[in-house]
């Protein structure tokens, strides 16, 4: 487990709001809303506390 209590959240907050924007609740209507499903990857490594682009680097927010 590399990610902490605060990163966490902040993961869980930014992935909703780029579903949000996918789903067309945020600037609905673009061509673009495609991208917003890439918030997917922040909600997993906050709900398994573990990032692998952290891993790589050595880093952790714990």
């Amino acid at each position: 487990m590399n990610v902490g209590t605060v990163d966490r959240i902040v993961r869980i907050i930014v992935g909703l709001a780029l579903i949000a924007f996918a789903l067309g609740y945020i600037a609905p209507g673009t061509t673009w809303s495609w991208v917003g499903w890439i918030g997917v990857v922040p909600i997993l490594t906050a709900l398994f506390a573990r990032c692998p682009a952290y891993s790589l680097f050595g880093l952790s927010t714990r």
